[in-house]
């Protein structure tokens, strides 16, 4: 947004002049539009816009000159006047605008990139570039835009994020009063994580900050369900009385169905939005790729790969967890005593004697 260097011709009306030929001024600053940046005459949104469109009406490029700005003709009550009865063209230097931000003097470098190409990738090269260059004193550089916005969304969702995962931990420490098991069930977000980026690679689309982080948070709370199921399952029967193992296999064996139904269920629903299908049920028309499908096909993919990777790791290594719990709860309890090692000599056992 640096002013360049340039000359700006300035049109002098003698108002004395014009008023002796009966032009009106007004008139006179449209007539000009004409030839310099036009006239608006309304405006029109197409079908595929979200903003309106300016219509303006000017010359062709080849009557957009000087000459033909010195050989307008002004309509007035007597006829058309040449504009060079009353108007001079002074040559001047161009004069720019001083932009500041908060007091301080700004100049803005603004680009956009090709389509198929990251922006967040061109951004990373220039900061590279950049990080090695000294600037003049009283000069820094600061991104905004896309940048500026990433990193909000970024430090938003991270707050969103950590407090979704503190109030489920406080929920779970108190129906479970386990640690451990809270902690379990949390390792399926985790897990889910690493399948919404294998979703996403498979589906071939970039990670989003906005709807790549939505999806996780979103995520999980959908797969810490399968957890929640399996360790209640895994509680019941040792209550039961059945062994750590025994609890483990039947658990998994019993909730096999209903966690694959859940889950099945889930990703079949969003594989519409997925393939980016429309249902059109006014016009009974199915479209692939509309305009509207574009925003969510993301968030689709991010929650369909985390679940389906979460739920088949989930029904494996959730009973394992259960099995190294018990053993470790095994190891720490106390060992019982027997009679001599409270004192009193352990009784003589005599295998020959009846």
């Amino acid at each position: 947004s640096r002013p360049l260097d340039g000359i700006e011709w300035r049109l002098n009306v003698d108002r004395e002049k014009a008023a002796k030929f009966g032009v009106d001024i007004t008139l006179l600053g449209t007539v000009v539009r004409l030839v310099t940046n036009g006239v608006k005459v309304a405006e029109y949104r197409p079908d595929d816009a979200q903003e309106e469109v300016d219509i303006t009406v000017r010359l062709t490029k080849d009557y957009r000159t000087l000459d033909q700005l010195r050989r307008l003709r002004i309509p007035t009550p007597n006829g058309a006047v040449p504009i060079s009865n009353f108007v001079t063209l002074d040559p001047s230097p161009k004069t720019g605008v001083v932009n500041r931000t908060d007091g301080r003097r700004v100049l803005k470098i603004e680009a956009d990139v090709e389509e198929g190409v990251l922006a967040a990738e061109k951004i990373a090269q220039i900061k590279a570039a950049l990080a090695g260059k000294k600037l003049p004193d009283g000069v820094s550089i600061k991104f905004a835009g896309q940048d500026e916005d990433q990193a909000s969304a970024i430090a938003f969702l991270g707050k969103a994020f950590l407090i979704a995962i503190f109030l489920m931990m406080l929920s779970l420490v108190t129906q479970f009063n386990s640690l451990a098991q809270a902690g379990i069930v949390l390792s399926a977000i985790v897990f889910s994580t690493a399948g919404v980026l294998l979703g996403l690679l498979i589906a071939g689309h970039p990670f989003g900050i906005v709807m790549g982080g939505i999806g996780i948070i979103a995520l999980a709370g959908i797969v810490v369900n399968n957890n929640i199921v399996l360790i209640d399952t895994y509680n019941q029967l040792r209550r039961e009385g059945q062994a750590p193992r025994e609890a483990a296999l039947r658990t998994a064996v019993q909730r096999l169905r209903p966690v694959l139904l859940t889950s099945v269920t889930t990703v079949l629903g969003l594989l519409p939005m997925v393939l980016a299908v429309n249902l059109d049920f006014i016009g009974r028309e199915i479209s692939i790729g509309a305009p509207s499908t574009q925003w969510w096909t993301q968030l689709s993919s991010a929650i369909a790969g985390g679940l389906t990777f979460a739920t088949l790791l989930t029904l494996v290594l959730t009973p394992c967890l259960l099995m190294l719990t018990a053993r470790f709860e095994r190891r720490g309890e106390a060992p019982e005593l027997t009679s001599s090692e409270h004192g009193h000599p352990a009784p003589a056992t005599n295998p020959g004697a009846a």
